[in-house]
């Protein structure tokens, strides 16, 4: 039988790769831009070229982002974690609740 969802994927998939690589040239083109515009006037800073532009996001990525390909290892999603918690005891509950007060309780405290 004809499978039309696997069909369409092998005629759109050459167009994966220049996709990319296009958003990566577009992002730094945008890097670049908004440095130029906005800081050298505000901090006094030089303004960059393209490659430096691009380095600059390769820089942060490796920083700040990482460069996770696929999904996001441990992170469930809000309807993974409602399954989780479903599955639990009510032991591993009440010590789930106890970690999170003990986290984030203090903050109610002081206000």
């Amino acid at each position: 039988m004809y499978n039309s969802n696997k069909s369409h994927w092998k005629k759109r998939r050459f167009l994966f790769f220049p996709f990319i690589l296009a958003m990566v040239f577009g992002t730094g083109a945008l890097i670049m831009f908004l440095w130029n515009a906005i800081l050298p006037s505000l901090v006094h800073v030089s303004e960059i070229n393209y490659w430096q532009s691009l380095g600059l996001l390769v820089l942060c990525r490796i920083l700040f982002g990482g460069f996770r390909f696929g999904g996001r290892g441990g992170y469930y999603g809000p309807q993974g974690w409602r399954e989780k918690y479903k599955n639990m005891s009510e032991e591993e509950k009440a010590a789930l609740k106890a970690k999170w007060k003990e986290r984030c309780g203090s903050w109610r405290e002081g206000s």
